[in-house]
């Protein structure tokens, strides 16, 4: 086992988008890079790792920690960036789409975070982010968000829960509560409508994703935080 004295940065659903985004901001920062997602490509950067599998499933959290550690030989921060939306009336929802959304947005934050917590411990503590909805907490019934409310509301509650359990081993656990961000999720057309549900009248960019989570990375004094990245959504319309 190669084991290397720079911090290392867990990231899920990393091969696009925020992701992606956060890989590189995380690489500027000096941290090597664990990074998974469904389909992930093999990087050419000798500092990041990648992993490709269904975060959903709990085997593949293991794999990850598991090269992550033979690879790097610690993990000091891991980001929950993986995620699923399906936007749907609340009665057109069926099981596939319950169990599709289930598996990503809370089997995937447990497996990975359980696996996670033990190597961050053995360094003395570190940090863990959660990438969540501004819908979580301020609903707008045109978006047909509630089973993105009732997932991302539970990692609002946990990231919370977390923060409070594992502060005096000097773990520090927060969120990014996201409104409507420009990645591949929604398609151009659309980018000028969705633009409108917030005040400041623009989509969000993955950049104002990847600085949000880089100031929280980056600030000793900060648990407990849902910060809404959202353009301002949340405070009214």
């Amino acid at each position: 086992m190669s084991i290397r004295t720079e911090k290392v940065a867990v990231i899920t659903g990393a091969s696009q988008g925020i992701g992606a985004g956060l890989v590189v901001a995380y690489r500027k920062l000096g941290y090597n890079v664990v990074a998974t997602s469904r389909n992930i490509a093999p990087s050419e950067d000798s500092g990041v790792l990648t992993v490709p599998g269904d975060i959903g499933d709990p085997t593949t959290a293991e794999r990850v920690v598991e090269a992550g550690i033979e690879k790097f030989g610690r993990i000091d921060t891991l980001v929950n960036n993986a995620g699923i939306f399906i936007g749907k009336p609340f009665t057109e929802f069926t099981e596939d789409d319950f169990a599709r959304v289930l598996s990503v947005n809370v089997h995937g934050f447990f497996h990975i975070t359980q696996q996670s917590v033990p190597h961050i411990l053995a360094q003395g503590g570190g940090h863990i982010v959660q990438i969540t909805a501004s819908t979580a907490q301020h609903a707008i019934g045109a978006s047909k968000a509630t089973l993105a409310a009732l997932t991302k509301g539970g990692l609002n509650s946990v990231t919370k829960a977390l923060a409070t359990e594992y502060a005096e081993q000097g773990i520090r656990s927060n969120a990014v509560a996201l409104g409507v961000i420009k990645t591949p999720m929604h398609d151009v057309e659309t980018h000028e409508s969705r633009g409108t549900v917030n005040p400041l009248g623009r989509m969000g960019e993955v950049d104002d994703v990847v600085d949000a989570v880089i100031y929280l990375e980056n600030a000793p004094f900060v648990t407990g935080v849902i910060l809404p990245v959202d353009g301002g959504q949340g405070a009214g319309h």
